[in-house]
Protein backbone atom coordinates (compact mmCIF):
# COMPACT_ATOMS: atom_id res chain seq x y z
CA UNK A 1 0.00 0.00 0.00
CA UNK A 2 2.61 2.15 0.97
CA UNK A 3 4.69 1.70 -2.25
CA UNK A 4 1.66 2.38 -4.15
CA UNK A 5 0.27 5.67 -2.17
CA UNK A 6 3.97 6.98 -3.13
CA UNK A 7 3.47 5.61 -6.77
CA UNK A 8 0.55 8.06 -7.00
CA UNK A 9 2.25 11.04 -5.27
CA UNK A 10 5.32 10.54 -8.01
CA UNK A 11 2.15 10.99 -10.80
CA UNK A 12 0.38 13.64 -9.22
CA UNK A 13 3.81 15.79 -9.33
CA UNK A 14 4.75 15.00 -12.59
CA UNK A 15 1.51 15.89 -14.09
CA UNK A 16 1.45 19.00 -11.92
CA UNK A 17 5.11 19.75 -13.46
CA UNK A 18 3.74 19.19 -16.73
CA UNK A 19 0.78 21.40 -16.18
CA UNK A 20 3.02 24.08 -15.19
CA UNK A 21 5.75 23.32 -18.42
CA UNK A 22 2.49 23.66 -20.87
CA UNK A 23 0.70 26.81 -18.99
CA UNK A 24 4.18 28.61 -19.54
CA UNK A 25 3.99 28.52 -22.87
CA UNK A 26 -0.11 28.85 -23.23
CA UNK A 27 0.19 32.13 -21.23
CA UNK A 28 2.98 34.34 -21.93
CA UNK A 29 3.66 36.05 -18.98
CA UNK A 30 5.05 39.40 -20.57
CA UNK A 31 2.21 39.56 -23.32
CA UNK A 32 -0.71 41.35 -22.79
CA UNK A 33 -4.25 40.18 -22.51
CA UNK A 34 -5.36 39.38 -25.97
CA UNK A 35 -7.32 37.03 -28.25
CA UNK A 36 -3.93 35.29 -29.17
CA UNK A 37 -2.84 34.56 -25.58
CA UNK A 38 -5.66 32.13 -25.64
CA UNK A 39 -5.56 28.54 -26.12
CA UNK A 40 -8.01 25.88 -24.41
CA UNK A 41 -6.97 25.84 -20.70
CA UNK A 42 -5.19 22.40 -19.39
CA UNK A 43 -8.13 20.68 -17.11
CA UNK A 44 -9.37 17.05 -16.89
CA UNK A 45 -11.37 17.49 -14.26
CA UNK A 46 -8.44 17.14 -11.42
CA UNK A 47 -7.31 20.18 -11.09
CA UNK A 48 -8.39 23.22 -10.10
CA UNK A 49 -7.35 26.80 -12.22
CA UNK A 50 -7.02 30.20 -11.52
CA UNK A 51 -6.68 33.10 -13.88
CA UNK A 52 -5.69 36.53 -12.20
CA UNK A 53 -6.05 38.66 -15.53
CA UNK A 54 -4.38 41.29 -16.67
CA UNK A 55 -6.68 43.95 -17.41
CA UNK A 56 -4.92 46.92 -16.86
CA UNK A 57 -6.58 49.07 -13.41
CA UNK A 58 -9.10 46.66 -12.69
CA UNK A 59 -9.87 43.12 -11.43
CA UNK A 60 -11.26 40.29 -13.42
CA UNK A 61 -10.35 36.54 -11.85
CA UNK A 62 -11.61 33.60 -13.66
CA UNK A 63 -12.22 30.24 -11.75
CA UNK A 64 -12.22 26.71 -13.15
CA UNK A 65 -12.61 23.46 -11.71
CA UNK A 66 -13.47 20.42 -14.29
CA UNK A 67 -16.63 21.54 -16.42
CA UNK A 68 -17.46 23.93 -14.00
CA UNK A 69 -16.38 28.08 -14.13
CA UNK A 70 -17.02 30.87 -11.89
CA UNK A 71 -16.12 34.53 -12.71
CA UNK A 72 -15.00 37.48 -10.67
CA UNK A 73 -15.43 41.37 -11.74
CA UNK A 74 -14.86 42.04 -15.54
CA UNK A 75 -12.51 45.03 -15.20
CA UNK A 76 -13.82 48.06 -16.42
CA UNK A 77 -16.07 49.62 -19.51
CA UNK A 78 -13.59 49.09 -22.25
CA UNK A 79 -12.71 45.63 -21.08
CA UNK A 80 -15.85 43.48 -21.80
CA UNK A 81 -14.94 42.48 -24.85
CA UNK A 82 -11.24 41.39 -23.66
CA UNK A 83 -12.76 39.76 -21.33
CA UNK A 84 -14.96 38.20 -23.20
CA UNK A 85 -12.80 37.14 -25.97
CA UNK A 86 -10.42 35.49 -23.21
CA UNK A 87 -13.35 32.81 -21.96
CA UNK A 88 -14.04 32.23 -25.73
CA UNK A 89 -10.62 31.07 -25.62
CA UNK A 90 -10.69 28.96 -22.66
CA UNK A 91 -13.77 27.16 -24.37
CA UNK A 92 -16.07 28.48 -22.20
CA UNK A 93 -20.01 29.26 -22.57
CA UNK A 94 -21.41 28.85 -19.68
CA UNK A 95 -20.48 30.16 -16.02
CA UNK A 96 -22.12 29.03 -12.77
CA UNK A 97 -21.11 31.65 -10.77
CA UNK A 98 -20.53 35.40 -11.75
CA UNK A 99 -19.82 38.09 -9.25
CA UNK A 100 -19.53 41.58 -9.42
CA UNK A 101 -17.53 42.25 -6.50
CA UNK A 102 -18.99 45.95 -5.46
CA UNK A 103 -20.19 48.30 -7.93
CA UNK A 104 -17.44 50.84 -8.89
CA UNK A 105 -16.54 50.69 -12.94
CA UNK A 106 -12.66 49.18 -12.76
CA UNK A 107 -14.30 45.63 -11.79
CA UNK A 108 -18.23 45.57 -12.81
CA UNK A 109 -17.49 48.14 -16.39
CA UNK A 110 -17.54 44.74 -18.32
CA UNK A 111 -19.97 42.49 -16.48
CA UNK A 112 -22.46 43.68 -19.14
CA UNK A 113 -20.97 42.03 -21.95
CA UNK A 114 -19.84 39.00 -20.11
CA UNK A 115 -23.95 38.25 -19.05
CA UNK A 116 -25.18 39.52 -22.17
CA UNK A 117 -22.91 36.39 -24.35
CA UNK A 118 -22.71 33.67 -21.60
CA UNK A 119 -24.99 31.49 -19.78
CA UNK A 120 -24.94 32.63 -16.42
CA UNK A 121 -26.30 30.26 -13.83
CA UNK A 122 -26.14 32.82 -10.65
CA UNK A 123 -24.86 36.48 -10.51
CA UNK A 124 -24.08 37.90 -7.25
CA UNK A 125 -23.64 41.40 -5.95
CA UNK A 126 -23.77 42.89 -2.76
CA UNK A 127 -27.20 44.92 -1.58
CA UNK A 128 -25.80 48.23 -2.68
CA UNK A 129 -26.14 50.07 -5.54
CA UNK A 130 -24.85 53.02 -7.37
CA UNK A 131 -26.41 55.90 -9.22
CA UNK A 132 -24.29 55.51 -12.15
CA UNK A 133 -24.04 54.46 -16.48
CA UNK A 134 -21.83 51.33 -15.10
CA UNK A 135 -24.32 50.44 -12.77
CA UNK A 136 -27.32 50.32 -14.76
CA UNK A 137 -25.70 48.96 -17.61
CA UNK A 138 -25.45 45.57 -15.47
CA UNK A 139 -28.72 45.71 -14.08
CA UNK A 140 -30.12 46.10 -17.29
CA UNK A 141 -28.05 43.41 -18.77
CA UNK A 142 -29.34 40.65 -16.45
CA UNK A 143 -32.97 42.07 -16.38
CA UNK A 144 -32.46 41.21 -20.22
CA UNK A 145 -31.60 37.41 -19.83
CA UNK A 146 -34.38 37.16 -16.93
CA UNK A 147 -31.44 36.40 -14.24
CA UNK A 148 -32.40 37.35 -10.81
CA UNK A 149 -29.15 39.29 -9.09
CA UNK A 150 -28.47 37.85 -5.44
CA UNK A 151 -27.19 38.96 -2.58
CA UNK A 152 -24.87 36.51 -0.51
CA UNK A 153 -24.26 36.44 2.84
CA UNK A 154 -21.39 35.75 5.05
CA UNK A 155 -21.16 32.09 5.58
CA UNK A 156 -23.28 30.76 2.99
CA UNK A 157 -21.73 27.82 0.57
CA UNK A 158 -21.43 26.85 -2.88
CA UNK A 159 -19.91 24.16 -4.88
CA UNK A 160 -17.74 24.58 -8.08
CA UNK A 161 -17.21 21.40 -9.26
CA UNK A 162 -15.42 19.25 -6.41
CA UNK A 163 -14.10 23.07 -5.25
CA UNK A 164 -15.78 24.52 -2.06
CA UNK A 165 -17.07 28.09 -1.99
CA UNK A 166 -17.61 30.33 1.18
CA UNK A 167 -18.61 33.65 1.32
CA UNK A 168 -16.50 35.63 3.52
CA UNK A 169 -18.09 39.07 3.04
CA UNK A 170 -19.72 41.22 3.50
CA UNK A 171 -20.09 40.46 7.35
CA UNK A 172 -22.63 43.08 7.62
CA UNK A 173 -25.48 44.69 6.41
CA UNK A 174 -23.86 48.26 6.31
CA UNK A 175 -21.21 50.02 6.02
CA UNK A 176 -22.17 53.39 5.25
CA UNK A 177 -21.46 55.40 1.74
CA UNK A 178 -18.37 53.03 1.41
CA UNK A 179 -18.86 51.23 -1.50
CA UNK A 180 -15.27 49.21 -1.06
CA UNK A 181 -16.92 47.06 2.48
CA UNK A 182 -19.65 46.17 1.04
CA UNK A 183 -17.61 43.86 -1.71
CA UNK A 184 -18.05 40.13 -1.72
CA UNK A 185 -15.22 38.20 -0.65
CA UNK A 186 -14.86 34.21 -1.16
CA UNK A 187 -12.87 31.28 -0.17
CA UNK A 188 -12.12 28.82 -2.57
CA UNK A 189 -11.01 25.46 -0.83
CA UNK A 190 -9.59 22.69 -3.57
CA UNK A 191 -8.39 19.80 -1.79
CA UNK A 192 -6.29 21.17 0.75
CA UNK A 193 -5.18 24.33 -1.31
CA UNK A 194 -7.30 27.63 -0.78
CA UNK A 195 -7.57 30.74 -2.50
CA UNK A 196 -9.24 33.96 -0.95
CA UNK A 197 -10.79 37.09 -2.79
CA UNK A 198 -12.14 40.00 -1.09
CA UNK A 199 -12.42 42.85 -3.74
CA UNK A 200 -12.01 46.19 -2.26
CA UNK A 201 -12.68 45.34 1.24
CA UNK A 202 -11.03 47.77 3.04
CA UNK A 203 -9.74 47.94 7.17
CA UNK A 204 -13.35 47.77 8.72
CA UNK A 205 -14.66 44.92 6.41
CA UNK A 206 -11.75 42.83 7.40
CA UNK A 207 -11.66 43.30 10.89
CA UNK A 208 -15.32 42.33 10.73
CA UNK A 209 -14.28 39.07 8.72
CA UNK A 210 -11.36 38.41 11.49
CA UNK A 211 -13.94 39.00 14.29
CA UNK A 212 -16.38 36.61 12.28
CA UNK A 213 -14.37 33.50 13.59
CA UNK A 214 -14.45 32.32 9.41
CA UNK A 215 -11.65 30.69 8.21
CA UNK A 216 -9.77 32.88 6.61
CA UNK A 217 -6.42 31.12 5.99
CA UNK A 218 -5.27 30.79 2.09
CA UNK A 219 -2.20 29.38 -0.06
CA UNK A 220 -3.40 32.46 -2.37
CA UNK A 221 -4.64 35.35 -1.30
CA UNK A 222 -5.67 38.49 -4.49
CA UNK A 223 -4.49 41.66 -2.49
CA UNK A 224 -7.71 43.41 -1.42
CA UNK A 225 -8.05 46.99 -3.43
CA UNK A 226 -5.14 46.49 -5.92
CA UNK A 227 -2.83 46.51 -3.42
CA UNK A 228 -3.62 49.82 -1.33
CA UNK A 229 -2.74 50.74 2.05
CA UNK A 230 -6.58 51.20 3.03
CA UNK A 231 -6.56 47.40 3.22
CA UNK A 232 -4.03 44.34 3.50
CA UNK A 233 -4.16 45.19 7.37
CA UNK A 234 -1.03 43.39 9.18
CA UNK A 235 -3.85 41.42 11.13
CA UNK A 236 -5.94 40.32 8.08
CA UNK A 237 -2.58 39.14 6.22
CA UNK A 238 -1.53 37.26 9.23
CA UNK A 239 -5.33 35.76 9.38
CA UNK A 240 -5.04 34.87 5.95
CA UNK A 241 -1.43 33.37 6.41
CA UNK A 242 -0.80 33.35 2.56
CA UNK A 243 2.29 31.72 1.13
CA UNK A 244 1.06 34.14 -2.53
CA UNK A 245 0.13 37.08 -3.00
CA UNK A 246 -1.49 37.88 -6.63
CA UNK A 247 -1.95 41.89 -7.35
CA UNK A 248 -4.36 42.62 -9.75
CA UNK A 249 -2.93 46.42 -11.23
CA UNK A 250 -2.54 48.72 -13.91
CA UNK A 251 1.17 49.48 -14.74
CA UNK A 252 1.45 53.12 -14.10
CA UNK A 253 -1.79 53.49 -12.34
CA UNK A 254 -2.41 57.06 -11.05
CA UNK A 255 -3.63 55.55 -7.72
CA UNK A 256 0.36 54.41 -7.05
CA UNK A 257 -1.01 51.06 -6.26
CA UNK A 258 0.09 48.72 -5.01
CA UNK A 259 1.39 51.16 -2.47
CA UNK A 260 4.51 51.06 -0.41
CA UNK A 261 3.12 50.52 3.03
CA UNK A 262 1.51 47.27 1.97
CA UNK A 263 4.81 45.69 -0.25
CA UNK A 264 7.16 46.43 2.77
CA UNK A 265 4.68 44.43 4.58
CA UNK A 266 4.24 41.35 2.43
CA UNK A 267 7.86 41.41 2.17
CA UNK A 268 8.56 41.94 5.75
CA UNK A 269 6.15 38.80 6.05
CA UNK A 270 8.10 36.27 3.85
CA UNK A 271 5.09 36.67 1.44
CA UNK A 272 5.77 35.88 -2.67
CA UNK A 273 4.00 38.32 -4.80
CA UNK A 274 3.05 38.07 -8.12
CA UNK A 275 1.85 41.38 -10.24
CA UNK A 276 -0.44 41.94 -13.27
CA UNK A 277 1.19 45.16 -13.83
CA UNK A 278 4.65 44.00 -15.29
CA UNK A 279 4.08 40.04 -15.13
CA UNK A 280 0.65 40.00 -17.39
CA UNK A 281 -1.56 37.05 -16.70
CA UNK A 282 -1.09 35.10 -13.67
CA UNK A 283 -2.38 31.38 -14.02
CA UNK A 284 -2.20 29.23 -11.09
CA UNK A 285 -3.08 25.49 -10.98
CA UNK A 286 -3.71 22.85 -8.05
CA UNK A 287 -4.19 19.30 -7.95
CA UNK A 288 -5.19 19.42 -4.27
CA UNK A 289 -1.79 19.28 -2.72
CA UNK A 290 0.66 21.89 -4.28
CA UNK A 291 0.07 25.01 -6.80
CA UNK A 292 1.99 25.49 -9.89
CA UNK A 293 2.37 28.69 -11.40
CA UNK A 294 2.66 30.05 -15.16
CA UNK A 295 5.77 32.64 -13.85
CA UNK A 296 7.95 32.79 -10.88
CA UNK A 297 7.19 35.10 -8.10
CA UNK A 298 8.09 38.70 -8.58
CA UNK A 299 11.00 40.25 -7.58
CA UNK A 300 9.20 44.01 -8.31
CA UNK A 301 8.97 45.49 -4.62
CA UNK A 302 8.68 49.14 -6.49
CA UNK A 303 4.93 50.80 -5.42
CA UNK A 304 3.17 51.81 -8.47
Amino acid sequence: MARGRRGKNQAKRFLLAVIALVLAAVYPVQEQLTKETGGTAVSDGSTLEVHYLDIGQGDCTLIRQGDHAMLIDAGNNSKGTTVQAYLENQGIDHLDYVIGTHPDADHIGGLDVIIYKFDCSKVMMPDYSKDTRTYDDVIQAAKSKDYQITHPKAGEEYMLGEAEVTVVCPVKDSYGSNANDYSIGVRVQFGKNSFLFTGDAEEHSEEDMVSSGENLKADVYKAAHHGSRTANTEDFLKAVDPQYVVISCGEGNTYGHPHAEVLNRLREMGIQIFRTDDQGTIVAVSDGQTIAFNASPSDNWTPG
